[in-house]
């Protein structure tokens, strides 16, 4: 069995292992659980049941795991995407007064578009047409925007009012249980020794038991909410997306999840090596395995769907192949009976593993032709686009529209492809149309 596991996701090829690719997957996992309580909760500020959201996220990211483990062979986990899920709470349903059903049905028909778009490679193509300085870009701001996240989920850097953040209060024992943890696993990572982060979490968690920061379950195992009022809601209110605004939603669904999950598919293959003459082997495979996820996601009762940053996390743990994917899935599928347990595992003790991937990640940046100023421009827009709006397709918006501009400028116009030209126009009409 083992052996067949290993010839088909191709261990010795990518130098890997059973060992390897199992401890990424469940790295991975610990790392990106909490959307299995966060989606819940902003969801539910729309009406939505809390745990039907619960069911459909974890069902659904399961699914989406293991789907790109087995036709895509890529260590990449998919889950519902964060800041579109509270673009279709809080701007949609809450600010447009658009009932969730409704909204649901937008995802659906942004999902269909999406398939569509994958079938006819223009996906595939765009990602392709992408400059290697910009892909660079992307991957290291990817790095320092999940860096970013996770010095704001554990406490040092909070917001500020005069100016704008500010480090964290060292007296908190939370942030101080981040601060241990970082600690701890800058040491395992420094002292090169195997599995680091996920080690770093597991003698965070205890730490955090032991002194009483973190509460000891009180319960092992737990019933699986029902998805019945949630499920197919998305199918059967398709006739109610009648009016321009609610088509201007559905573009919108469709824009970011498209380059969400483009710009994180580009800065993860950059960290783990995949890229070959600045173009992404099995993209295809990756984007298909990603749109069809935001389907059924939508079908189950879930905001859209997206390939997951987190994932770098099991890419720095050492995990290379599409096995890791499919161990990340399977552990959703025992989180859904298990999630007592999951409360163990608190944003202070991610954090520190988010930063550390951050640091993994900025080493693209080096890829950036930081002598030639047309290029290091719009690289550099990207790479503190994505923290500083908090969006990794708003910095990429930021960038591109900029690209065309400094290459004319630098009379290399006709070095850029026309489907760069058309983007930088997308994004323009992104900005002044659908942001206001």
């Amino acid at each position: 069995m083992g052996t067949k596991i290993a010839s088909f996701f191709n261990f010795k090829e990518l130098g890997t292992n059973f060992r390897t690719e199992t401890l990424a997957g469940v790295t991975t996992f610990v790392s990106m659980v909490y959307i299995l309580f966060v989606n819940p909760q902003v969801l539910g500020a729309a009406g939505m049941d809390k745990g039907a959201v619960f069911t459909a996220t974890a069902v659904a990211t399961a699914f989406g795991c293991i789907l790109m483990g087995v036709i895509a062979n890529y260590p990449f986990a998919l889950s519902a995407g964060l800041g579109v899920n509270a673009f279709f709470a809080y701007s949609v349903c809450i600010g447009m007064k658009v009932p969730w059903q409704t909204a649901m049905s937008g995802v659906f028909i942004a999902s269909i578009l999406f398939i569509i778009l994958t079938a006819m490679k223009l996906r595939e193509k765009i990602i392709n047409a992408i400059p290697v300085d910009l892909k660079a870009a992307i991957g290291g701001g990817i790095g320092l925007f999940i860096a970013f996240i996770g010095f704001h989920d554990g406490g040092l850097v909070v917001a500020n009012k005069s100016t704008l953040v500010s480090l964290g209060s060292l007296t908190n024992p939370l942030t101080l249980l981040t601060v241990a943890g970082l600690i701890i696993t800058l040491f395992l990572m420094s002292a090169r020794v195997p599995g680091a982060i996920f080690v770093g979490m597991i003698i965070s968690s205890a730490i955090g038991m032991i002194t009483g920061i973190i509460k000891l379950p009180t319960a092992i195992v737990a019933g699986v909410p029902s998805i019945k009022s949630t499920f197919l809601v998305g199918l059967f209110n398709v006739d109610k997306i009648n009016t321009p605004q609610l088509f201007v939603v559905v573009l919108t669904f469709l824009l970011v999840t498209f380059f969400d999950t483009a710009g994180t598919l580009i800065g993860l293959a950059e960290q783990a090596g995949y890229m070959r003459n600045n173009q992404m082997p099995r993209v295809g495979r990756a984007l298909a395995a990603d749109s069809t996820t935001m389907l059924v996601g939508s079908l189950l009762g879930t905001s859209p769907m997206s390939v997951y940053v987190e994932s770098s996390a099991g890419i720095a743990v050492g995990g290379r192949s599409g096995f890791t994917a499919i161990v990340t899935g399977i552990m959703f599928i025992f989180a859904m009976f298990f999630s007592p347990l999951l409360a163990v595992i608190t944003s202070q003790i991610t954090a520190p593993a988010l930063i550390i991937v951050g640091v993994l990640m900025a080493k693209s940046l080096a890829q950036v032709d930081w002598n030639k100023f047309e290029l290091a421009a719009p690289a550099f827009l990207i790479a503190v686009g994505m923290p500083l709006t908090y969006s990794i397709s708003d910095g990429i918006a930021l960038g591109f529209i900029a690209y065309p501009i400094t290459m004319i400028a630098a009379k290399r116009g006709k070095e850029v492809g026309w489907m760069m030209y058309a983007l930088a126009i997308v994004f323009l009409i992104f900005f002044f149309i659908l942001k206001n």
